[in-house]
């Protein structure tokens, strides 16, 4: 979802099923997950800090086609645990219905990324990160990437856009530069 999205956790923790709408395949972001005790009975639910972020984004259809797996997995979970199971209908909900905590993904997140090979510092924040990289590669206009984003604000979206841009033309300069050298090789050992 947040690889998809470019939700902010406390955005992706707080949907409930009826954000999403299957059929226009859209997501309806108005509110975000807040419990700085982890106390799975001690959260709330705020409306965003900014306008900005009160939001509607189309979802990919592979997206919509997870999430109609995860509601159907999420039912035989409410069913096998009734009548123990909260029923508030958010989509990210541990086994008593209650909406996981943004610690609990992180940590899950880490045991998943130790069976890997990856060596990076990942974090949930780190798929917005991606996804943004994503849409400016994809050449998507900034306009749009400040609305699917949520910034209020152009100039954090600018500042952000400017970074990333910086980090692409450099790689696609390391990245030329690793291909003259190889044809630079290749060309020598021709002529030896």
């Amino acid at each position: 979802m947040l690889a998809y999205t470019g939700l902010r956790i406390g955005e992706m923790i707080a949907l409930k099923w009826a954000d999403i709408d299957f059929e226009n395949q859209t997501l309806r972001v108005y509110k975000t997950y807040y419990n700085p005790t982890n106390n799975k009975l001690k959260y709330q639910l705020l409306t965003p800090k900014t306008e900005g972020s009160i939001r509607t984004i189309s979802i990919d259809p592979i997206l919509i086609q997870l999430l109609l797996l995860h509601n159907s997995e999420q039912n035989l979970l409410k069913n096998e645990n009734n009548p123990f199971y909260k029923d508030s209908r958010f989509i990210f909900a541990n086994n008593e219905g209650y909406p996981k905590t943004i610690k609990h993904v992180a940590i899950r997140m880490n045991r998943l990324l130790k069976k890997t090979n990856i060596q990076k510092h990942v974090t949930p924040h780190s798929f917005r990160h991606t996804h943004t990289s994503l849409l400016i590669e994809a050449n998507v206009h900034i306009k749009e990437i400040q609305e699917r984003l949520g910034h209020s604000d152009i100039s954090t979206t600018m500042d952000i856009y400017a970074h990333m841009t910086k980090n692409i033309k450099k790689e696609a300069s390391n990245k030329f530069s690793n291909l003259m050298k190889d044809l630079s090789k290749q060309i020598h050992s021709n002529y030896k």
